[in-house]
């Protein structure tokens, strides 16, 4: 056995697993966003937009739409079908004996992280759970959550470069695209988490039909990205905001990764660019602010949530993701440029500047593969067309 222990580490010591190069990036003891741990307040799921707009806060036509703007189109109904088969096989069995595996958090670590690049996640990263992080409450029955393992494993997926590029950001596969990474964030983590569970270690799968967690935290402290000005969205130095999150936590004992720092909150600062092009307007063009005990740039959640569930003209919205000069594919070219970026603060305003000059932000229909197609009592036609912007508004109580 110590041999096995032996050689597993020492194989594992030599490489770096990520397909991207995350080992240059500056780490830091803690993130780039002020939070006052002492402060921040567990949060209750049932506050959400989504789910405020389903019991009705913004009015009679969202609370209606809510329950249709993914399933009308039938990419996102697809994918959001294969996400909530797997709604119920977050948790199970723990094996009655462990594994023989090494004593050693770090080998564990990087093990972990090739199982999840097995599995086709796209990034991976690694954090002590923090209190804060669990919801209070669970939007389906209104439960208080009891969730007390000691570590957070985050798995990023693309929610995939071309189809950003055909889209607008606000037209009918918008939610496809979400729902892209989240069924596919959902597949991951429940294999993870059962994998983890054979190993003889508890540990719980997060996803967006059974989240219990509070996803932009653990991002932060597991070092895959900073808050952005588009709200309470982490923004990953590789894919920009253009992926969503699944989350395993566990107790299976784990070298947890540093937060990083590349640049982000000066960037956002000077940029502006999402708040710019919002539909609904919900992005501040102000400064940041403390909120529940951590910094961050205001949004408005009726606005943005009426645009998402009721665009008349797409499904969902994902605008603020499609113009943000951080989604860029990974090319020779863009590497320099996000490099740049990164180390060089004068660069920033020029690099905002390059991205209007070379039209980033706009839809190119050449690229575009979906068919504009909505269901409507059962039945599916082609989609209303319409250029202009049109969502049913929030009617906040």
């Amino acid at each position: 056995m110590r041999m096995f222990t032996s050689d597993l580490r020492d194989a594992d010591a030599n490489r770096y697993p990520d397909p991207f190069p995350v080992h240059v990036l500056k780490r830091v003891d803690r993130p780039t966003t002020k939070i006052l741990d002492d402060r921040v307040q567990r949060v209750d799921e049932r506050e959400s937009g989504f789910n405020r707009a389903r019991r009705g806060d913004f009015g009679p036509r969202l609370k209606e739409e809510v329950g249709r703007f993914v399933p009308k189109h039938p990419v996102s109904g697809a994918l959001s079908f294969m996400a909530g088969a797997l709604a119920g096989v977050v948790d199970g069995k723990i094996a009655g004996s462990r594994a023989p595996l090494p004593h050693d958090p770090a080998a564990l670590s990087r093990h972990i992280k090739e199982m999840a690049y097995f599995l086709r996640a796209d990034l991976v990263g690694i954090c002590r759970l923090p209190a804060y992080a669990v919801y209070s409450h669970t939007f389906a029955d209104g439960k208080p959550v009891e969730l007390h393992h000691k570590y957070a494993i985050a798995v990023l997926v693309d929610q995939d470069w071309k189809t950003y590029r055909a889209s607008t950001g606000h037209d009918w596969i918008s939610a496809g695209q979400s729902f892209l990474s989240y069924s596919t964030t959902a597949f991951i983590s429940c294999a993870l988490a059962e994998y983890i569970r054979r190993l003889g270690y508890p540990a719980r799968a997060h996803h967006a039909r059974n989240y219990q967690v509070v996803v932009p935290p653990i991002l932060l402290w597991s070092g895959l990205g900073e808050m952005c000005r588009i709200g309470d969205i982490v923004l990953n130095p590789f894919l920009g905001p253009r992926f969503k999150a699944g989350i395993v936590t566990t107790d299976l004992p784990l070298e947890v990764d540093k937060p990083i720092d590349f640049g982000l909150q000066d960037f956002c600062d000077k940029c502006g660019k999402c708040a710019r092009e919002c539909p609904s307007k919900s992005i501040s063009h102000g400064n940041k602010v403390m909120y529940n005990g951590y910094e961050k740039w205001p949004n408005n959640v009726a606005k943005c949530t009426a645009m998402r569930v009721g665009n008349k003209h797409g499904s969902s919205c994902g605008t603020c993701i499609k113009v943000c000069p951080w989604n860029k594919p990974f090319t020779p070219f863009h590497r320099l440029v996000m490099w740049s970026m990164r180390n060089i603060p004068l660069a920033r305003r020029f690099g905002i500047w390059g991205d209007d000059l070379m039209g980033y932000g706009k839809a190119e229909e050449r690229y575009k593969w979906w068919y504009d197609l909505e269901e409507v009592d059962g039945v599916m036609r082609v989609a209303p067309k319409g250029t202009d912007i049109e969502f049913y508004e929030a009617e906040e109580k």
